[in-house]
């Protein structure tokens, strides 16, 4: 058995899958994952799917597969080289003008002008009729505009006016606040993990991860890859896991395609493939340092 074997291998061991598990997961033939562990890369159909089913694998049973093709590219086939090709620079084919076509064009541009010309006079021409049409009817001068004009009475009534200022004034409505919407913004990459900024600050937030289509790893932490572990098992499906973001939460799923990972209802990336995925979701407004020191080579036990 190779190196690279015995590593898949006791990783699956350490999870309690079998190969019919990494099968199912990872849709690989049985043989070819035997193959895999005995490192007899013979019965696999070429160098390009040895590769391809050793990160699958790998993934499969929670660790790093660039990490292992780096670490064991001596038992693994190298990618083979793409070869680019030069593109071919095509000129332009040069335009021709016909006496036809300059016939043509000289015969729309006289058109145009005559047409221009022609709506000159006949937008004079409207103008001119419009004007003579006749004044406009002047008003009667000697018509009263009302037929008796008398002065306002005074209130001689003082109740009214105390009435009126002893009645209580209605209190202003002050307008209700709004609440900012969840905002879920890529930081930066910590570590192996992409660091999310949840905003807005002062905010009450609520993060729910939920395991979809099948089963796959969960770990949950607090801080950090190193801090308190919150949930560490294979998830089945629909699991659901809920936090409040207090302060960085680390999360690493096995499969990202099967689980969902959401802030008060705003879904955050995950990439959402067949592989592990490692997030850190940092409130904004904390300023808490974290790393991601995680070892490629260790697996996740499980609890």
């Amino acid at each position: 058995m190779s190196d690279l074997g015995e590593l898949l291998r006791k990783a699956r061991d350490q999870r309690g899958l079998t190969l019919d598990d990494i099968q199912e997961t990872t849709k690989i033939r049985k043989r070819y994952l035997e193959a895999i562990e005995s490192g007899d890369h013979t019965v696999l159909p070429g160098p390009f799917y040895v590769r391809a089913f050793v990160k699958n694998y790998a993934e499969a049973v929670g660790l790093d597969p660039d990490e292992v093709l780096r670490l064991y590219q001596h038992e693994v086939p190298a990618a083979p080289v793409e070869q680019i090709a030069e593109p071919l620079v095509v000129r332009a084919p040069r335009r021709v003008k016909s006496q036809s076509s300059e016939r043509l064009g000289k015969i729309g541009f006289s058109v145009m002008m005559w047409s221009f010309l022609i709506l000159i006079v006949v937008v004079i021409w409207v103008y001119a009729i419009n004007r003579d049409s006749g004044d406009p009817k002047q008003a009667d001068n000697s018509t009263n505009i009302t037929e008796v004009s008398e002065p306002p009475t005074e209130n001689t009534d003082n109740n009214n006016t105390t009435g009126s200022e002893n009645e209580p004034s209605t209190p202003p409505v002050s307008p209700t606040p709004t609440v900012a919407p969840t905002t879920v913004t890529f930081g930066s990459k910590v570590g192996k993990a992409d660091q999310y900024d949840i905003g807005p600050a002062g905010v009450a937030h609520k993060v729910e991860v939920k395991v979809v289509g099948g089963r796959s790893w969960l770990e949950v932490r607090t801080g950090s890859n190193t801090g308190e572990k919150l949930y560490s098992a294979n998830a089945e499906d629909g699991t659901i896991e809920t936090y409040d973001l207090t302060g960085p939460i680390y999360i690493n799923v096995g499969r990202s395609d099967l689980t969902e990972i959401t802030v008060n209802g705003v879904p955050v990336p995950d990439g959402d493939r067949a592989g592990s995925k490692k997030l850190l979701l940092k409130p904004v407004g904390d300023e808490a340092a974290t790393t991601d020191g995680a070892n490629p080579t260790e697996t996740p036990k499980t609890e």
